[in-house]
């Protein structure tokens, strides 16, 4: 099962660590014109992705990235997301998608179809997904990941700093909202837990909330956890550590603009080419030992 072959992943690379390819272009070492602006990105991604797919488990790619260069993005979110795979990482689409009807089934089918042509992004192996429409927005999403053994995040606390304007507001019962969704996602992965004990069905639960996420830890037993807020946006190894079950299981942690743009702040490599990729591994190599710090040895418990 999917989880499980991540989370076997996570141990054996003692990193529970997810690189997020938002590459925007001014990530880039240096300047080009807007035709060559997904040619460069991908030469850039696939630097980042030779230089730590011997340190992390996982890539993220944010698909607002590549939109935003129209037909040709769209094509090097591809070859990144195939790349990376060939490469031996899990992809996970940072896509947010959220619809009803016909057209979930759609969304689905594109990120999670699987074989024989079905799906467009055949190499995504996990899918970020917004349930505030309800369960008939995800169930497409979950059963294509069942029939393909692929997953889905659902967005659950947010790490962005307004998310509270809705996601803490108290229901009649006196739960949260988040808490609310976080049981929604518990209940849609119900029947698809693995040996680990995780379901297909994750969450995306913020690091710089950790009162919050501990909270959710308590509650969703059975939820594997994308851990977005490490470094730029403010989370750190001590704030995470709510996120994660005994044995510093259950999550995994996003980290994008620190090991992307790592090299912008080292004068240690000479070569623009040879910076980009040896200071994203300088940076993913450290973050895994800040993670190792506060988490300690990973192993199912």
């Amino acid at each position: 099962m999917i989880i499980d072959r991540l989370i076997e992943k996570i141990i054996e690379k003692q990193n529970p660590t997810c690189v997020g390819l938002d590459t925007a272009p001014e990530y880039l070492p240096s300047s080009c014109e807007r035709r060559e602006l997904a040619q460069k990105i991908d030469l850039f991604n696939r630097e980042i992705v030779d230089s730590v797919c011997d340190v992390v488990p996982a890539v993220k790619v944010q698909i607002a990235y590549y939109e935003a260069l129209g037909a040709e993005g769209i094509e090097c979110f591809g070859k990144t997301c195939r790349y990376a795979k060939q490469n031996g990482l899990f992809v996970i689409a940072d896509c947010k998608r959220n619809d009803i009807g016909a057209t979930a089934e759609q969304y689905a089918k594109a990120y999670l179809g699987g074989e024989n042509g079905e799906g467009f992004f055949q190499d995504v192996d996990l899918l970020t997904v917004n349930g505030y429409l309800g369960t008939d927005g995800i169930a497409p999403f979950v059963e294509k990941a069942k029939t393909y053994d692929k997953g889905v995040f659902v967005l659950v606390k947010t790490s962005n700093p307004s998310s509270g304007e809705l996601q803490d507001l108290r229901l009649q019962d006196g739960r949260t909202v988040y808490e609310c969704m976080g049981d929604m996602a518990e209940k849609w992965g119900e029947g698809t837990c693995g040996k680990y004990g995780y379901s297909r069905v994750g969450a995306v639960v913020g690091a710089t909330y950790p009162e919050e996420a501990k909270i959710l830890r308590a509650r969703l037993p059975h939820t594997f956890f994308l851990i977005p807020g490490y470094g730029a946006q403010g989370g750190n190894a001590e704030m995470l550590k709510n996120c994660f079950a005994k044995g510093g299981m259950g999550g995994i942690v996003n980290n994008s603009r620190g090991i992307l743009c790592a090299y912008k702040k080292s004068e240690k490599w000479q070569s623009h080419r040879a910076r980009v990729g040896l200071c994203a591994r300088d940076a993913a190599l450290g973050m895994r030992e800040d993670l190792r710090s506060v988490l300690g040895e990973i192993c199912a418990k």
